[in-house]
C-alpha cells in the first residue's frame, strides 16, 4: 500500500471512530430517510449534541446527506456500508463463539 493509500485509510478510519459514527451510518443502511428525531431514536443512547456533531462531520465527508425527507447516505456512503455489509455475518459468528467461550470459562 502506498503512502498515499495509507493516508486515505488512517483519515477515513479516523472519522469512523468517532463515537457513534459508524452508528449513525448503518441506521440509514436500508436507504429510507430519517428525520434527526428517528435517527437518534434508531440509534438509542446518542445525545441530540453528538448526533448533529457527527451528521456534520458526516456530511462534510460526502458519506451522508439530507433532503426533504430526512438524512440519507450518499452513493458513498452506501458504497461504504455495502464494503461493510459483512460485518453482519461476522458479528453472528463472533457472538456465538464469546457465548461457548463464557461457557467454558463457568465450567
Amino acid at each position: 500500500m502506498s503512502a498515499k493509500e495509507n493516508v486515505a485509510v488512517g483519515q477515513l478510519l479516523e472519522l469512523l471512530e468517532s463515537r457513534y459514527a459508524l452508528r449513525v451510518l448503518w441506521a440509514l443502511k436500508d436507504g429510507h430517510p430519517q428525520t434527526f428525531r428517528l435517527l437518534q431514536d434508531s440509534i438509542g443512547s446518542i445525545t441530540p449534541n453528538t448526533l448533529n456533531t457527527r451528521i456534520k462531520e458526516l456530511r462534510a465527508a460526502g458519506l451522508l446527506g439530507h433532503g426533504g425527507d430526512g438524512y440519507t447516505v450518499t452513493t458513498l456512503g452506501a458504497d461504504l456500508l455495502k464494503r461493510l455489509n459483512d460485518l453482519q455475518a461476522f458479528a453472528g459468528k463472533w457472538a456465538v463463539s464469546q457465548t461457548k467461550a463464557s461457557a467454558v470459562k463457568k465450567t
